[in-house]
């Protein structure tokens, strides 16, 4: 199709800067002189991949070398997938409008386990059959990583490879392997079975699972030479690893849109709910150095004025405040603001304060995550009600009016009595805004509650848990509202339908795949949007392939169950995540990583802090 005849079509749909290309500092590159060819496919709206550090990073690594050139891949939105389909147009890179069914790698981050039913959708729109066994030839090659890939069981019939753990290398050395197969006219075969010796790579179609007669997962075997256990990959220096100097901007507005500065990987915490903190070990920190030229090169390349420090946990770098005096020694000047996400509240001082006054005077977020002292050491968040009243009222005093605080619902052992101390908690930070002589003259306080319903998830100390029924945690939400008797407050919560399905793809094994196709295939996409959630769909899907839901999510595993993920080695010991959950059923809580060895297993890697004096 020429350009005018696209464009034309591009004029009947909501939002045609998803599609439309040509960007600045996107990258179109001669295809004959390439040796390869990939596609980075993001199954969600163009707004929340662009918005997504690793594909930025991947995609300006990849186009680094001239033998690549990678393409970006967004889920088209339902408007605009119905006018690919009537006039035959093929799911497309956004740089030279290819169809990708003709590129080498096809490549998915997988980011969120309700975005699955999306990348069928896009294999589909390619013109390519949705299984990897029906996929005969060496190319494309279907491949995937990001946090769902510490579980890719439910989808692990459709994905011909995937990458654990951190991909800036591991990524480039399948790369050149399959260049070396292409040339010498090998077949996918032989590919995978040399692909899987590379540390890192997974290849599910030389593994076959074995089930006891009560349903539960017997064995994964290997087949030939295959690793028995497929060990993730990690950079070990971040400040000599390859981190771009620009970034795509783009046309329309993205949900993150400003340039983003990674400070550091991995999470000291161990808060034992949270998957990331435990699958991104060791910590490892870029030094101040590196990241103030880093986000300095890229305001200049992009022309953004606000600049994003990335990491899970923000405050918990080491050379913060150097490094805000680094920065505000040419934002100030550049008239370029910062944004902190991930702040602690437990080292939220008045120094920080000072420094944040100059970035940005919105509200302030913190994350209590449950609504008693209890609970709070249950989960091992280690943070007191005291440490959050004192962050509240630091922040009041230095003029702030909102706070919006984070918590979760169906935590392990939760009560009736917890879920009553979210909105106590809440009521308390009302009180305080107004007990203070010094707070913000004529303005009322907001304080916002947002509820999110918990999903056991691999890797993670809660892995054996069972997730609450949906049907109790609506009662739980209705209590909740029920607490809560000021207009001072606000409350959100979330669906739990959605909760249920991410529970049991996050805890599912191989015989999911044929439930997410045949939801698929009953319609279901974009899962995670609201107005295009079915539950009825998939709950048919689950009845046609003969599967409960309720057996992945709402079961407590024993500690001696084989669990799905088992053959996978995210350096952190199934030992190690027993004695945390025997742990959290005592409320006892752990040091973090920076206090105390815990002996995770995350120092096979002699990096970070796992080698760190303490």
């Amino acid at each position: 199709m020429d350009n005018k005849a696209f464009e034309k079509l591009l004029l009947s749909v909501q939002k045609p800067g998803r599609y439309s290309g040509g960007e600045i500092n996107s990258v179109i590159k001669d295809k004959e002189k390439v040796d390869v060819r990939f596609a980075f496919c993001f199954p969600d709206t163009y707004e929340i991949g662009m918005s997504h550090l690793g594909m930025k990073i991947l995609y300006s690594q990849f186009n680094s070398r001239e033998d690549i050139w990678c393409e970006r891949v967004f889920a088209p939105w339902i408007d605009f997938e119905k006018v690919m389909r009537e006039n035959n147009i093929p799911l497309f890179g956004l740089e030279s409008r290819d169809s990708i069914k003709d590129f080498d790698f096809i490549g998915f981050t997988l980011q969120y386990e309700m975005s699955y039913t999306n990348m069928l959708n896009m294999l589909d729109l390619a013109g390519l059959p949705l299984r990897a066994e029906d996929r005969k030839d060496l190319s494309p090659l279907v491949v995937a990583g990001g946090p769902c890939v510490c579980n890719p069981e439910p989808i692990a019939d459709f994905v011909d490879l995937f990458f654990l753990g951190e991909g800036e290398e591991v990524d480039l050395e399948v790369i050149d392997l399959y260049k070396e197969y292409k040339k010498k006219g090998a077949g996918k075969a032989d590919f995978l079975r040399a692909a899987a010796k590379i540390e890192g790579v997974y290849v599910p179609s030389l593994y076959s699972d074995e089930y006891n007669d009560d349903g539960t997962l017997k064995s994964v075997t290997a087949a030939g030479t295959a690793p028995e256990k497929i060990k993730k990959r990690i950079i070990r220096d971040l400040d000599s690893v390859y981190y771009p100097d620009k970034f795509v901007v783009p046309f329309i507005e993205i949900v993150h849109d400003r340039a983003v500065e990674e400070i550091f990987r991995g999470c000291i915490r161990g808060c034992r709910f949270c998957q990331a903190g435990f699958i991104y070990r060791p910590v490892r920190e870029k030094s101040v150095d590196t990241v103030n030229r880093q986000a300095k090169c890229l305001c200049e390349n992009t022309g953004y004025d606000e600049v994003s420090l990335s990491s899970l946990s923000t405050s918990d770098y080491t050379g913060i405040e150097p490094l805000l005096n680094s920065l505000l020694e040419w934002t100030d000047s550049g008239h370029v603001s910062l944004a902190l996400p991930s702040l602690r509240i437990d080292n939220f001082s008045d120094e920080l304060l000072e420094k944040i006054k100059h970035i940005r005077k919105n509200g302030l977020t913190f994350a209590p995550e449950a609504g008693t002292q209890r609970l709070r050491d249950v989960i091992n968040k280690n943070v007191t009600e005291e440490e959050i009243m004192s962050a509240c009222k630091t922040a009041f005093e230095g003029g702030y009016t909102s706070v919006k605080l984070y918590f979760m619902m169906g935590l392990p052992t939760e009560t009736d009595e917890d879920i009553k101390g979210i909105a106590d908690l809440g009521q308390k930070i009302v009180d305080l805004y107004y007990s203070l002589p010094e707070r913000p003259k004529g303005k009322s306080v907001s304080v916002s509650i947002s509820v999110s319903t918990f999903v056991p998830k691999p890797f993670t100390p809660f892995e054996f848990e069972p997730q609450a029924t949906a049907d109790e945690i609506r009662r739980r939400q209705q209590y909740l509202k029920s607490c809560i008797t000021t207009r001072k407050i606000s409350l959100s919560y979330h669906d739990s339908s959605t909760s249920l399905l991410e529970c049991v793809f996050a805890l599912g094994d191989r015989r999911l795949c044929k439930v997410i196709e045949q939801a698929y295939r009953n319609g279901c996409k974009f899962d995670s949007w609201t107005e295009c959630f079915d539950m009825e769909k998939w709950t048919a899907a689950f009845e046609k392939c003969g599967i409960s839901p309720e057996f992945y999510a709402n079961r407590r595993k024993d500690y001696g169950e084989r669990l799905a993920w088992d053959h996978l080695d995210y350096s952190v010991s199934k030992d190690f995540l027993i004695r945390e959950n025997k742990r959290a059923h005592n409320a006892e809580t752990t040091p973090n990583c920076r206090e105390k060895c815990m002996g995770c297993g995350a120092g096979c890697y002699g990096e970070g802090v796992c080698i760190e004096k303490r």
